[in-house]
């Protein structure tokens, strides 16, 4: 990834469910890639949510409205990903909604320098509206007996460590329909099994690798 060619700045996706362990890797990467000299830009697609009466429009417990309505992906491809891309103005913006006061957000545009590298973590990034304008992807394997009681781990207010509980219904069955409608792994760069987060590695027969 060091070595590849910005236009003008190198856009990368870090995708999987939630308690994937995307943060964290996407952190770690762009440190990695810091070290070796390059100007990262780190944003989180949790930044860029609907308004909440966007997101529950199907109901609160709704497993399609999760998937469909949770992320503004074309205020993501307005204020960064259309901007950093070729023939953009290089002028972007990392949050458009406070998701805790349902606010939107007008920080001022920042000015990224040519040749750098957006890395971005985020559920969902492998739609069909998104997957055309990242230059490299990561998605991130883990299994839900995995990812839900690693979520839930973060504290109160992260559901049930259960995959079967009711409260991760909509969570899961989310997830389970981007699986199946959009194949992630097949259109990613790179998959990366990360169910141990002290061994992950890559997936060597996956569809995309």
């Amino acid at each position: 990834m060091d070595t590849q060619p910005a236009h003008p700045v190198l856009r990368v996706a870090v995708d999987g469910v939630d308690g994937a362990g995307k943060s964290t890797f996407a952190d770690e990467l762009a440190a990695s890639l810091r070290e070796l000299g390059r100007e990262v830009i780190r944003v989180s697609a949790d930044d860029f949510h609907h308004p909440r009466a966007m997101r529950y429009r199907l109901g609160r417990d709704s497993p399609a409205g999760f998937y469909r309505d949770s992320y503004d992906h074309a205020g993501l491809r307005r204020t960064l990903l259309d901007p950093l891309g070729p023939g953009g103005s290089l002028r972007y913006r990392t949050a458009i909604l406070d998701v805790i006061s349902d606010q939107p957000l007008f920080e001022p545009e920042q000015i990224a320098r040519p040749g750098s590298l957006l890395i971005v973590d985020g559920l969902f990034l492998h739609r069909p509206e998104l997957r055309g304008l990242w230059d490299d992807s990561i998605f991130l394997r883990v299994d839900f007996a995995v990812s839900v009681p690693r979520g839930a781990a973060r504290g109160p207010g992260f559901g049930s460590p259960d995959p079967e509980a009711e409260s991760n219904r909509r969570y899961i069955g989310g997830n389970r329909l981007y699986f199946r409608e959009t194949q992630p792994e097949k259109w990613a760069g790179v998959v990366v099994d990360n169910n141990d987060l002290k061994a992950p590695f890559i997936v060597c027969d996956a569809a995309g690798s």
